[in-house]
């Protein structure tokens, strides 16, 4: 795995690197925002790792920058900003996931293990695992989505994830607890946010004003139903 990390400080670089080691994680080190932003369009990554505040290009105008370009690679933002606020702002920006300063490197760890787990490349299987119902035919080989006879390009690996597990269980109601174990790949510890932003931007991406996809069922969590029109919801 070769992971991107852009942050400037030099005692965390250390403290990742040193895990890195140890998990057989190829690391590159970026200390500047602008030169980590050029870094990523140079190279081919599994993961990119990339701190809110940074000097020449913050964190937050790099995600936003790479995914109006439709990269798609996971990234995870550090930061020491622990207001539900930023933290949604940084995923609304394009982050699969964030981890708050000061953080423990286990916990940085299976979060990259997470958002990574599904995107790695995989042995080719008989099947492509396709789903199709009325309006998606979605492949989780190759992962490609297409709505209506329409490719969508632009999602990212948790995005595709999150969607591919909703179609695969339609009409099933799903609470945010269950959506961070099923599809990030750990349990609840306060980042219900994180479901919520990417099912926001799932809707943005997919449904039109007349046909929604993403339902919420208040107080429980939310559904995918394509048999719902925007006038009987």
């Amino acid at each position: 795995m070769r992971i991107l990390v852009i942050e400037d400080n030099k005692s965390v670089c250390s403290m990742i690197e040193m895990f890195f080691a140890k998990e057989g994680i190829d690391g590159e080190f970026v200390n500047d925002g602008l030169v980590g932003y050029n870094r990523i369009k140079e190279g081919s990554w599994d993961a990119l790792i990339i701190d809110w505040m940074l000097p020449g290009m913050d964190g937050v105008t790099i995600c936003r920058k790479i995914r109006q370009e439709n990269y798609t690679v996971p990234i995870i933002m550090l930061t020491a900003k622990d207001s539900e606020s930023d933290q949604v702002l940084g995923l609304e920006m394009g982050a699969d996931d964030y981890v708050t300063k000061p953080f423990s490197p286990l916990t940085l760890m299976a979060r990259i293990k997470a958002v990574t787990r599904r995107f790695q490349t995989q042995v080719p299987k008989e099947s492509d695992d396709s789903l199709k119902t009325d309006h998606f035919k979605v492949s989780k080989n190759t992962r490609e989505v297409i709505v209506d006879g329409t490719s969508v390009t632009n999602l990212t690996p948790k995005e595709f994830d999150l969607l591919y597990y909703l179609v695969e269980h339609p009409r099933q109601v799903f609470s945010r607890e269950q959506l961070l174990e099923r599809v990030w790949g750990y349990q609840f510890y306060g980042d219900e946010r994180t479901v919520d932003v990417h099912i926001k931007r799932l809707r943005k991406k997919v449904e039109t004003s007349s046909q929604p996809f993403f339902h919420t069922v208040w107080g429980v969590g939310y559904k995918f139903d394509e048999s719902v029109k925007a006038d009987e919801v």
